[in-house]
C-alpha cells in the first residue's frame, strides 16, 4: 500500500520544483484542472499543458499531446485523469525522466504508484497540489 511522502518531503518537492507538466489540463477556465494549473503558474511554476485534445495555448503555454514531446526537464507530472487511466501516464513519466508523479485528490492507482517508485520517481497520490502548496510552502 502506497504511503505519501511526509509534509516535509512534499514541502521540499514543491520548493525545489520549477516545471510542472499537467496531464489532462483543460482549456476551460471552469474546470478544476485549469484553476489549479493557473494557481500553480501564479505561484511561479512553469506549466506544460499535456492533453492531445488541446489545439491552442492554455494559460499562455503551448500544449503537448504527450509528456515525451516536452524537451525541458519535468520536475512534477500533475495528473488530472481518472484512476484507471493513470498507468500509461506513469509509464510516460518514467520515459520522460520526470522526478515526481503527483495524482490529484481522488485519483488512486497503486499499480502506477508502484511502477513509478520502482523506476526512481517520488509518488504523491490522492492529494491536491494547490492545497499542499498553500499549506506547506506559503
Amino acid at each position: 500500500m502506497h504511503q505519501n511522502p511526509s509534509d516535509a518531503e512534499r514541502r521540499e518537492i514543491l520548493s525545489s520544483a520549477r516545471n510542472i507538466a499537467v496531464v489532462g489540463l483543460s482549456d476551460n477556465p471552469e474546470r478544476t484542472s485549469y484553476m489549479i494549473a493557473k494557481a500553480m503558474q501564479d505561484a511561479g511554476y512553469r506549466i506544460f499543458p499535456v492533453n492531445p485534445n488541446l489545439s491552442g495555448p492554455v494559460l499562455g503555454e503551448k500544449p503537448y499531446a504527450s509528456l515525451l514531446e516536452i524537451d525541458e526537464p519535468i520536475d512534477i507530472v500533475d495528473v488530472f485523469r481518472r484512476s484507471e487511466h493513470v498507468m500509461p501516464v506513469a509509464e510516460e513519466a518514467v520515459k520522460a525522466g520526470a522526478k515526481v508523479l503527483w495524482l490529484q485528490q481522488g485519483i488512486v492507482n497503486e499499480e502506477a504508484a508502484d511502477y513509478a517508485k520502482k523506476h526512481g520517481m517520488t509518488v504523491v497520490m490522492d492529494r491536491c497540489i494547490k492545497v499542499d502548496h498553500a499549506l506547506l510552502v506559503r
